[in-house]
């Protein structure tokens, strides 16, 4: 379940290759994008299909379902780190999109179970 946020509104943006994620976009500022009322509803509502994607927010997109399948196996030290920080501070502060998010990219709470004692061993209530 971590693994599915981070990616989310991160726009640390996952192109997907052949062994691992681009690390083109690690430096974004996410603190940043956390920050912003503004730019996290522009990087939610891309997620959910409700409003445009930026190129970052595409390749996330795309590419947010093989993360979570694959446990992130392709994800950069980087991109695990800010998918920690964005899951927190959803589940956190922004717990009806936390919700929305995740009827959207697990619906039937596949990656909640499979990510739920990862989670709290993060120190991560999901």
């Amino acid at each position: 379940m971590k693994m599915i946020f981070a990616l989310l509104v991160l726009g640390v943006a996952l192109v997907a290759a052949e062994e691992k994620y681009t690390t083109k976009y690690d430096n974004i500022d996410v603190d940043e994008i956390l920050k912003s009322d503004r730019l996290f509803t522009n990087y939610f509502k891309c997620l959910i299909d409700a409003g445009k994607c930026t190129p970052e927010g595409r390749e996330l997109k795309k590419s947010l379902p093989d993360a979570l399948k694959t446990e992130c196996s392709k994800c950069s030290e980087k991109q695990r780190e800010n998918t920690d920080k964005v899951i927190r501070f959803i589940i956190d502060n922004k717990p009806e999109e936390w919700k929305q998010l995740q009827a959207k990219f697990d619906p039937e709470d596949i990656y909640v179970k499979r990510y739920r004692s990862q989670a709290a061993e993060r120190g991560i209530k999901v």
